[in-house]
């Protein structure tokens, strides 16, 4: 099915009993549902069983709005008033099951709401990069959604490159499902779209350049999606998609693309990192300490495990990298002016302990 099909049921635009409930709940169950699938800069595109509608939110909402997250965002289920058959007005949105977000400079930013399968994509060229999967797998982990691996591009490598490859993601990722994929000679397409069920929602995340929306588009079996080239000059793709849309395949699958991003935040994710990084977290219910950092600390089983070789110490690291950055970012403003005023005192405390000491190099 696609935006201009005929009569759907709500159902089929992934509507559930969590909704339903979540609806009468707010006593909203006087207003129409509708789904958000495009996000524009003062106004939405929701989509119901009725048809499509170019939405506001009121100003009230604006004005009680705490944050982005109070905003609707793509993927969400709404309440609206019908204006005619092409305006609608957002009267509130309905709790979310699932979400993805992001850190974006000093904002949280979010990706998609409602989400039951994330496709992380990666070409086989200069994109990959098996640290930059457990990122985007945690930041899945922390909002409730599903990671998977699309590894695109695979005509540019011989069978036994390839084979390679998926060995190595296979060993570092035994739970996650992937899929292998081709835009030029069409390989893993059917695997993907057999992967693909009525009335559940995917996106697709990942850098600039390595073909989610011309995956997207062959899904779709239409060029919806405008595509761009690699940049021959920097070897990065280029920011074709502009904005987060929706779309509905004739399976009845929901899939969302999103502009490249090459750089991901650990927005309040901590919790994310210790489900995904399970093992770790396990191992580290053996630790001496009850607050072991698993950096230096000794009888640190999760230590114990690198130097043994039963634990990968890439993940290792990587999981370090992660749990510091999302613990930061989870920290509330007070604690970081704290640590920030902390940090000020010991090099003001350093300066003074070098100009006692007569050091001939010290310059204030």
């Amino acid at each position: 099915m696609d935006n201009n099909s005929e009569k759907i049921k709500i159902e089929d635009l992934g509507y559930n009993l969590f909704f339903e409930s979540n609806r009468n709940q707010l006593k909203l169950g006087g207003f129409s549902v509708a789904r958000v699938i495009a996000e524009f800069k003062e106004s939405y595109k929701v989509k119901n069983a009725d048809g499509e509608y170019l939405a506001k939110i009121t100003g009230k909402q604006m004005f009680e709005a705490s944050g982005r997250e109070d905003y609707p965002a793509v993927g969400d289920w709404v309440a609206i008033t019908e204006l005619d058959k092409d305006s609608a007005v957002i009267r509130g949105v309905l709790p979310r099951l699932t979400i993805i977000k992001r850190k974006s400079g000093s904002k949280t930013q979010i990706i998609a709401t409602n989400i039951d399968t994330a496709f992380i994509v990666e070409s086989v060229d200069r994109d990959y990069n098996l640290n930059r999967f457990e990122r985007y797998f945690a930041i899945a982990k922390s909002g409730g959604v599903k990671p998977a691996i699309i590894l695109n591009k695979i005509d540019m490598l011989s069978q036994q490159e390839l084979e390679g490859k998926l060995a190595q993601l296979r060993n570092r990722f035994s739970d996650i499902d992937i899929v292998s994929t081709s835009i030029k000679t069409d390989e893993g397409l059917n695997e993907l779209k057999s992967y693909l069920v009525k009335g559940k929602t995917y996106c697709f995340l990942g850098s600039s350049g390595v073909g989610k929306s011309s995956l997207i588009n062959k899904l779709l079996g239409e060029g919806l999606i405008k595509t761009g080239k690699i940049s021959s000059y920097s070897g990065r793709g280029k920011h074709v998609t502009t904005g987060r849309q929706m779309y509905f395949l004739e399976n009845g699958g929901i899939v969302i693309d999103n502009p490249g991003m090459r750089e991901v935040g650990m927005a309040d994710s901590s919790q994310g990192v210790d489900i995904f990084f399970d093992e770790i977290t396990a191992l580290a219910q053996r630790c001496k300490f009850t607050d072991c950092t698993h950096a230096h600390e000794p009888g640190c089983a999760v230590l114990q495990a690198v130097k043994s070789g039963s634990l990968d110490g890439e993940k290792h690291s990587n999981y370090l990298n992660l749990k510091k950055e999302a613990d930061f970012y989870e920290m509330s403003e007070v604690e970081k002016r704290e640590k920030d005023r902390r940090f000020g005192k010991f090099i003001k405390k350093a300066k003074k302990e070098l100009k006692d000491s007569g050091h001939k190099n010290f310059k204030y």
